[in-house]
C-alpha cells in the first residue's frame, strides 16, 4: 500500500467514513452517507491524482439539450469538482481530482463537502433529468 493510499485512508477516517468497499490492489475505496448525498463514492488513487467521482444518474438515449447545457450552469456555481459525462456518453457523475503529493484533510473535506452541497442544492433538477 502506498503512502497516499494509506493517508486518504486515514483522512477519511478522520472525517468519519468507513470504507463499504476497498480494493487495495489498484488503491481505491468507496465510502457512503446518503444523510449527505454520498452514495458509492469512488476514491482512486491514480498518482499524481485523487479521483472523486459519484455516478448521479444514467443519460436517455435522447436526452435533450436543455438538460445537459444546466449541467454545465450547475458546474458554475460548484466550488470544488464538476458534473461530467463519462466515455460512454451514458452517465452523470460528479468528478473531481486533487493533487495526490501535497494532499491535506481540508482539500479531501473540501470535495466531499462540494458533492454533498451540489446534491443539496440542485436535488429537484436532478430528480427531474433522471426521469426525463
Amino acid at each position: 500500500m502506498s503512502e497516499h493510499f494509506k493517508k486518504v485512508k486515514d483522512y477519511l477516517q478522520e472525517l468519519g467514513f468507513s470504507p463499504i468497499r476497498e480494493i487495495e490492489s489498484e488503491e481505491l475505496v468507496v465510502i457512503e452517507d446518503e444523510d449527505q448525498g454520498i452514495k458509492n463514492l469512488v476514491i482512486d488513487c491514480e498518482y499524481p491524482i485523487l479521483i472523486l467521482e459519484q455516478f448521479i444518474f444514467e443519460l436517455k438515449q435522447d436526452t435533450p439539450s436543455q438538460i445537459l447545457k444546466r449541467l454545465l450552469q450547475m458546474n458554475r456555481n460548484l466550488v470544488h469538482g464538476a458534473f461530467a459525462i463519462d466515455d460512454s456518453g451514458t452517465k452523470v457523475l460528479f468528478r473531481d481530482t486533487l493533487q495526490l503529493q501535497n494532499l491535506d484533510l481540508n482539500e479531501i473535506e473540501a470535495s466531499i463537502n462540494a458533492l454533498s452541497v451540489a446534491m443539496a442544492e440542485n436535488s429537484v433538477e436532478i430528480v427531474k433529468f433522471a426521469k426525463a
